[in-house]
This record gives structure tokens, C-alpha cells and sequence, in this order.
């Protein structure tokens, strides 16, 4: 099994003046490529890995007969791949409100504004390079959550909702150290709420 770069639903642009043109065209043509390229190339030494998608792999990630390194590989280079390709549907020029996941969040923590001051919050404690996470943990309940690295919420049996990356990559040339900033920038171009 190969897997491709997916295609962006919008122009490197499009997110302007949140996220600049070269950070995008940079992060998914060559950051995102180059985790898909290791991803690729430890499945064609292990053809045993016959999965239908990338998140299979992710899901089944500590039963795989695969050997140790190999298994760094599949966690550290495939959950960057499916990490990244999830992040970009995440995003968009124009909202795409889901009422009923603004409900829900609300529900659960409180209000929009207390949610939007947990997960930023989250993303600016992570130390170092990693993600945040709103997900569905395994008793279909919303939890905020990040994660070092490439590491995956699919490899703990939930299911993402949305996420923001804040490696480096994902924010330097414009914003510098300034990742504060790019966390509440980023809100606006979060498509569900």
C-alpha cells in the first residue's frame, strides 16, 4: 500500500492573513511530503501492512508485526502524515459551523469562551513541538488534550475532532516565537466553529 499527499480543499492563500501563502505552501508540500515519504517507504519493506488507510495503521499501531524501529517509524512519520492531513480539512477560508458540536462543547466546558481559553491554553503548554486536540476519548466523551511529536489520539482509541499543530514549522516564518499569536489567529480559520 502507498499513500499520496493529499490535495488542500483551498489555495495555499486562502488563509491569509492568519496563515501566510509560503508557511502553507512549505508545510504541506515539504514537511507533510517528506513524513509521507519515510511513511512509504517502511510499508513497501513491510507488505504484511495491507491497510486501507494510513489511520488503520495508526489504530492498530502496537499490534503490527513489525520490528521496534520500524514501529517508531509507522508512529513518528505516519502520525505526522495522517496528523497533517487531518489538520488541513480542519482549516478553511470560509466556517462551517456544526451547531450541534458548538452545543455540545458548550455543554461540556461550559461555554465557547471557556473551551477556546482550555484548548489554547493546552497548545501553548505544550513544550516543545506536539499538537492539541479536541477529541472523542473511548466513551464518546469531548476531551482537549495535546501531544508531543507526531504521536496520534488514534493510537489511544479516540477519535479526532479538530487539532491545531503547534510544531515550528507550522507558525515560524510569520509569527517567529510569537506562538501565542498564531493559537489565536488560528480560531479563524478553524472551519466547525
Amino acid at each position: 500500500m502507498k499513500f499520496e499527499l493529499p490535495k488542500l480543499e483551498y489555495a495555499y492563500d486562502a488563509l491569509e492573513p492568519y496563515i501566510d501563502a509560503k508557511t502553507m505552501e512549505i508545510h504541506h508540500s515539504k514537511h507533510h511530503q517528506a513524513y509521507l515519504d519515510k511513511f512509504n517507504s517502511v510499508l513497501a519493506e513491510n507488505p504484511q501492512l495491507n491497510f486501507d488507510s494510513a489511520e488503520e495503521i495508526l489504530i492498530n499501531l502496537n499490534t503490527l508485526e513489525v520490528n521496534d524501529e520500524d514501529r517508531k517509524v509507522l508512529k513518528n512519520h505516519g502520525g505526522g502524515f495522517v496528523n497533517h492531513a487531518f489538520f488541513w480539512k480542519c482549516m478553511g477560508p470560509e466556517k462551517e459551523i456544526d451547531n450541534g458540536l458548538v452545543a455540545e462543547i458548550s455543554k461540556t466546558f461550559g461555554s465557547m469562551e471557556e473551551f477556546k481559553a482550555t484548548f489554547s491554553k493546552t497548545a501553548m503548554s505544550r513544550f516543545g513541538s506536539g499538537w492539541a486536540w479536541l477529541v472523542r476519548d473511548e466513551n464518546k466523551e469531548l476531551k482537549i488534550y495535546s501531544l508531543p511529536n507526531q504521536d496520534s489520539p488514534l493510537t489511544l482509541g479516540h477519535t479526532p475532532i479538530f487539532c491545531l499543530d503547534v510544531w515550528e514549522h507550522a507558525y515560524y516564518l510569520k509569527y517567529q516565537n510569537r506562538r501565542a499569536e498564531y493559537v489565536e489567529n488560528w480560531w479563524n480559520v478553524l472551519k466547525s466553529i
